[in-house]
């Protein structure tokens, strides 16, 4: 493995004190979420994590909750804080939508993308917030955001739009829950999953984006797991209100394809 496959290097050892700390990732079943919770789990924390359908054979905690519904996650974070009697870290990892162009698609689905994109984190880390300010170490808080919020997304416009306005959710509840409960935020760009030929084609265009990322490679689900716990640990003890793009370089802007000064 090199260093631009991403990740530790084969032998490195990597201890970010997250050893018995008990951290739910919504979401963290598959894909960038999966990442997120195996960190995690290598750092030696509890892992918790919770989707709306029950899946089975995890190796973690799980729960079955509509993070959109404040019932079911009231029930979550009761039964969270019965049987560890505290929460540590919260990784608001689900959301997404599916392709639908801003002219075709209903108000309805526009409100269900934002409610699940934006609401929904809002709901979880409000009775995260609950726990958390009462606990003498506090806690942590990472909302997952994306590079769609920052640029046009055509045919995922209400999905940008809620990316961008978590962003600045993170950065108010950093200032209205410090210093007991630190909030940050990690940007992140095209992730490698098992969905990933759902988005950019056959693995040969798969490729080809990859190739347009500065570091030569779609980002690793545990590229984003490295990034989230780093801003949980004490390590980051004086991050809030912060942003840390996982996005291998960015986007060069078009017009350096087209300019003759790089053939």
């Amino acid at each position: 493995m090199t260093r631009a496959e991403g990740g530790p290097l084969a032998g490195e050892a990597i201890n970010l004190g997250l050893a018995g700390r008990v951290v739910l990732v919504t979401g963290g079943v598959r894909g960038v979420g999966a990442g997120i919770s195996a960190v995690f789990a290598e750092q030696g924390a509890t892992v918790i994590t919770c989707a709306r359908r029950v899946v089975e054979g995890l190796p973690y905690e799980f729960h079955a909750c509509d993070i959109r519904d404040e019932d079911s996650v009231g029930r979550m974070m009761g039964a969270i804080a019965e049987r560890h009697g505290r929460l540590d870290v919260l990784v608001n990892n689900a959301g997404g939508s599916p392709y639908a162009l801003a002219a075709e698609a209903t108000h309805n689905f526009h409100r269900k993308i934002f409610e699940l994109n934006v609401l929904a984190p809002l709901l979880v880390s409000q009775l995260a917030n609950a726990l958390m300010q009462k606990q003498e170490r506090g806690g942590a808080i990472v909302n997952v955001c994306s590079v769609s919020g920052r640029r046009p997304t055509p045919g995922t416009g209400a999905y940008g739009a809620a990316k961008a306005g978590l962003e600045n959710l993170t950065a108010t509840l950093a200032v209205e829950w410090a210093p007991q409960v630190r909030v940050n935020a990690v940007v992140v760009g095209m992730v490698e999953t098992e969905q990933s030929e759902l988005f950019y084609g056959d693995a040969e265009s798969v490729a080809r984006v990859a190739a347009t990322v500065p570091l030569g490679r779609l980002a690793k689900p545990t590229d984003v797991g490295w990034a989230t716990a780093f801003l949980t640990s004490d390590v980051a003890s004086y991050i809030s209100g912060a942003t840390l793009e996982v996005h291998g370089g960015g986007e060069p802007p078009p017009y350096l394809a087209a300019s003759s000064a790089n053939k």
